[in-house]
């Protein structure tokens, strides 16, 4: 397997930014990698790349522990930070020829490096630009073009897609699938467009503890949503039995539920029971958005 996460734990002070997780990623995989401001999601990636140390727990890259040999594990890793650092009054082609020399590349092997990148990320016409003269799009395809110039075995990538208009995130979206094809993949992100686009497995997490880990269909598929509109007002607790309750307004109601059974005879018989008259009821999948608000709460404070 490419990247290993077992027990991992990081404590600032009294706060638990990380508690006790352990994931799996395998080559091939990529992972979206979820949590809202707050839930530990850059902490995690920042460990898993050697720039911090963790309290408690293992990060084991290509079976590399990344604490214990971190010169050998950062040479396994990609890593592209959500605020890209780039040197804007350097050229594309002299960025990544200084990137490439500081991986230990040189001669024949750089060239032919950083051909292949610039090919790969479609930077052939920007090339010999100044990056601080490109747009934030071919920016962020330097970034990547960066990130791959050592051909690492795993690629990080936090907020990849931030600030990108349309044609330029469909770009950096084909580009990362075209990557991933040998590489394995953490991707984080706030736009869940993107993991339903790209990723194969997802991890969401909150407040330190992960709540969620799987593919985007299961997520989807365990949890239902049952709409019910009544002819007249009824207070919501009436529903409180079958699961999660949000009230749409005083007479319609959806109810969340993780059972795969059919909600429906059994809102009848309570309709039947207490004299309501149904004028609706639709059953319905809830969306990766509406599973990621389910399982997380809102934070006000930065992400860690």
């Amino acid at each position: 397997m490419s990247i290993k996460v077992s027990q991992l734990t990081k404590v600032y002070g009294s706060q638990k930014a990380v508690n006790d997780i352990s994931f799996e990623v395998n080559p091939g995989d990529i992972l979206g990698f979820l949590g809202p401001n707050g839930a530990g999601k850059s902490t995690t990636m920042k460990i898993a790349t050697g720039f911090i140390p963790p309290s408690g727990g293992t990060v084991q890259v290509a079976d590399i522990d990344v604490t214990q040999n971190p010169v050998n594990a950062r040479k396994q890793i990609g890593y592209l930070p959500e605020h890209n650092p780039l040197y804007l009054d350097m050229y594309v082609h002299e960025y990544l020829a200084f990137i490439g020399e500081l991986h230990g590349l040189k001669g024949p092997a750089l060239k032919e490096r950083i051909t292949d990148m610039v090919s790969l990320c479609g930077l052939t016409v920007e090339q010999n630009k100044k990056i601080g003269t490109l747009s934030k799009g071919y920016r962020q395809r330097v970034g990547l073009a960066q990130a791959l110039i050592h051909d690492p075995s795993v690629l990080i990538l936090d907020e990849p897609t931030t600030g990108l208009d349309p044609n330029q995130l469909v770009e950096i979206r084909n580009l990362i699938k075209e990557i991933s094809k040998n590489k394995t993949v953490i991707l984080s992100t706030h736009i869940m467009q993107e993991v339903k686009a790209l990723c194969n497995r997802v991890i969401i997490i909150d407040k330190g503890n992960i709540v969620a880990n799987d593919t985007v269909e299961n997520l989807t598929e365990s949890q239902q949503v049952l709409r019910v509109e009544l002819q007249s007002s009824v207070d919501a607790k009436e529903f409180e039995a079958f699961g999660s309750v949000e009230s749409i307004s005083e007479n319609t109601f959806e109810i969340t539920h993780t059972s795969k059974e059919d909600l429906r005879p059994k809102i009848f018989e309570l309709a039947k029971k207490n004299d309501w008259v149904i004028l609706s009821m639709q059953q319905q999948e809830k969306d990766l958005e509406q599973v990621f608000r389910n399982l997380t709460q809102t934070s006000d404070v930065g992400d860690l």
